[in-house]
Parts: structure tokens; sequence; C-alpha cells
């Protein structure tokens, strides 16, 4: 087996986003960044409410899908078409933004710790001009795998391979085949995981340190930093002194044309154009 290497680090940069949200940029903050068919990734963590309560007010999207990620706080989600869902603690959304949506993710407390990501995946093409659509996870749908050190992995899309188990997470079907996954390792622990080779993957550590790759090449990754890995078929991950939480992503490229114009991403100008236009005459979705 050929275990991937940490080929780049990015490591997040402070910015504010929505209303005025303070939060932390890794993949995303400028279009080279990126990592096909993953377009951003935002980490958002304050105890103080003025980081946060002016939240995400309306405003559209189309052609890729968001994932939002709750680790603590309470945020709304309404859409222009009536959806509503509630975003606690240890829930998912994953939003299919499509043709088009326009949507607001507004804070639901005045104080206490909201934390969580928000992770943007291109559609491909064919896709791009599908309805929206959404599926709203709760933490008791979210299977956790233990492992034998005292680690553990929430699987939010697609199927962990772990220690003989093998567990599916409720996210499952995608044109991209995405691997989410959410691991805690104690200190010293080690994740071992297989990956498709082909398939573009990345650890964001948002917990402690860790070591990147096997035994023989191994390279540090610090907190608040995503670690884009070389080809393989599987992943390891080494904890430090302290446990160590992050995030593994991975997924089949789509290799096509990005043109992204805030939050519309198509594969041409003309549709960026048009999708502009849409959205300024009503006509959106």
């Amino acid at each position: 087996m050929q275990t991937r290497t940490l080929k780049q680090v990015i490591k997040a940069i402070s910015t504010v986003d929505g209303g005025g949200v303070k939060l932390l940029r890794s993949l995303g903050q400028s279009q080279d960044l990126r990592l096909d068919p993953f377009l951003m990734l935002d980490e958002f963590s304050s105890m103080n409410a003025g980081d946060y309560i002016a939240g995400f007010p309306d405003h559209p999207h189309r052609g890729f899908e968001t994932v939002t990620y709750m680790l603590d706080g309470h945020m709304l989600h309404q859409d222009h078409l009536g959806n509503r869902g509630d975003l606690k603690p240890g829930s998912v959304q994953w939003m299919t933004a499509g043709r088009g949506i326009i949507h607001s993710e507004m804070p639901q407390q005045e104080s206490g710790r909201m934390r969580g990501f928000q992770l943007w995946v291109n559609l491909p093409a064919a896709e791009k001009m599908k309805p929206a659509a959404y599926q709203d996870i709760q933490p008791e749908a979210i299977p956790i795998l233990s492992l034998q050190d005292g680690g553990r992995v929430k699987i939010i899309a697609g199927t962990a391979e772990v220690e003989n188990q093998v567990i599916s997470g409720p996210i499952q079907g995608l044109s991209t085949e995405s691997l989410f996954f959410d691991v805690r390792l104690p200190a010293d622990g080690h994740f071992v995981h297989p990956i498709a080779q082909g398939h573009n993957a990345f650890v964001y550590i948002y917990e402690g340190q860790a070591e990147i790759g096997s035994m023989a090449e191994r390279h540090s990754l610090e907190t608040h930093a995503a670690g884009v890995l070389s080809d393989g078929d599987r992943i390891e991950v080494q904890a430090g002194k302290e446990e160590a939480a992050f995030l593994v992503l991975a997924a089949r490229p789509l290799n096509e044309p990005i043109v992204q114009y805030g939050p519309f991403v198509m594969n041409t100008r003309d549709q960026i154009e048009q999708a502009i236009a849409d959205y300024r005459n009503g006509q959106l979705v």
C-alpha cells in the first residue's frame, strides 16, 4: 500500500464574512488555494458573541454544495423557499445549492460558545442547475466508530473502514464520492484509513498537533492548518504528546473549469453573468 504524504500546508488566516462573523479560512483564502472539488473550508470558534452574533443574513448561492458542521452553539437556517432547519451541537447540514437558493444562517444565542465549520464542495457541470436540496442530520444519526487506543471517528459522509470495522455515514451517493470524518485521537494515538487512489484528500487540524504520513516519512501539521496530501491509497495520522482532533476530507476530483464570483461557482463566465442576472431579476431558482 502507498501511504499519502504531506504535500502542502495551508495555514488558516483570520477573515470576516457574512454580517461580520470572525472566522479562520484555510482552503479558499485565494482561488489558487483550492483542492478539487473542495472550494473552501472555514472554521468559526468564539466565546465572544460579538464575533458571531451578526450571523450570515440573506445571501444567494448557485453551482455548489455547502456543508455546515456544528460543534457548539445554535444556528437557524431559513431560505426564500420556506425551508427552515436548526443546527445544534453535533448536527450537520448538507445543502445542495444547485440552480439557486437565497438563505440565511443566524445565531440563536446571545452568549456562549459558537464553534463549527463550513465546507464548500463543487458540483459537476451536469448537476449545477439541479433543484436546491437539503439533508439536515441530527447528532444521533451520525455514527461514531471507537478506536482501540481510545480515539473515535465520527462518520459524516462516506464509509469508514478502520480496525476491521466498516460503518457508513448518513451522506452517501454523491457524485464526488466524498469522505468527511471528524477524528479525535488520544496522545500518541494512531489513525489509518484507505482513500481511493486518484482522489484528492486533506487533513485539517483543529485541536492539537499531528504527524502525517508513514513512519518512514512523517511531517508535522499544526493547529488551524490544512494539510494537502499526495496521491496514494491510504492516510496515516499520528497524534503528538497531547490529544488531537482533525477533519479528514477526500473526494473524486471533477477536473472541470471553475469560474467563481462570490457565492456563484460555475464553469464559464457567461454562466456567472447569467447567475448574477437571475439573482437581480428574482429568477435564481
